[in-house]
């Protein structure tokens, strides 16, 4: 069996920025690893096209560049906001929110979520990177495949990998 669309896949992998030699990004291993509905349309679809084809026991080493992964870091979606904004709690739960690399979700007016990080902030503004976290970003992957199998009805229908214990779901943010 090969990977191809509507098989689920069992991978161990190290993610690593750069290069094989990078920093370590994260680790999917033979205790908890990685398990996919290929042809979900919810990994990133060049990952999957480096993994077609592979059989059970196949190692595996590639690279994505930023454009083939989650895109260049595009300075539009860094964006100065009112601090005004974040007024609306008590100055010490803000102390604990505007902290320089903290992960925030925002709302627009529709309601719909943005995840942002804090760059920086003072009396006025806070400056919120709106990028993907992995953008610009060259990802190296080095792992092997562990296991295939087709997919179940459940599976197929849902289109993503089902445990015993339930659904295990997935997302890497892809848009």
């Amino acid at each position: 069996m090969i990977v191809e669309e509507h098989n689920v896949v069992t991978l161990s992998y190290e993610l690593r920025n750069g290069g094989p030699e990078g920093e370590v990004m994260e680790i999917m291993n033979v205790h908890y690893p990685f398990k996919f509905f290929c042809g979900s349309d919810q990994l990133l679809p060049a990952f999957e096209e480096q993994l077609r084809g592979l059989e059970e026991g196949d190692a595996f080493e590639f690279v994505l560049p930023p454009n083939l992964a989650y895109g260049e870091v595009d300075p539009e979606q860094i964006l100065e906001i009112p601090r005004s904004l974040f007024d609306e709690g008590d100055e010490s739960s803000l102390e604990n929110v505007l902290v320089e690399g903290n992960f925030i979700v925002l709302s627009d007016e529709e309601g719909e979520d943005f995840n942002g990080k804090i760059l920086s902030w003072n009396e006025e503004q806070v400056k919120v990177d709106f990028n993907h976290a992995m953008a610009g970003k060259t990802l190296h992957f080095k792992g092997v495949v562990l296991n295939i199998r087709k997919a179940t009805v459940d599976e197929l229908i849902r289109k993503q990998v089902v445990e015993e214990d339930g659904v295990r779901g997935w997302d890497w943010g892809v848009n």
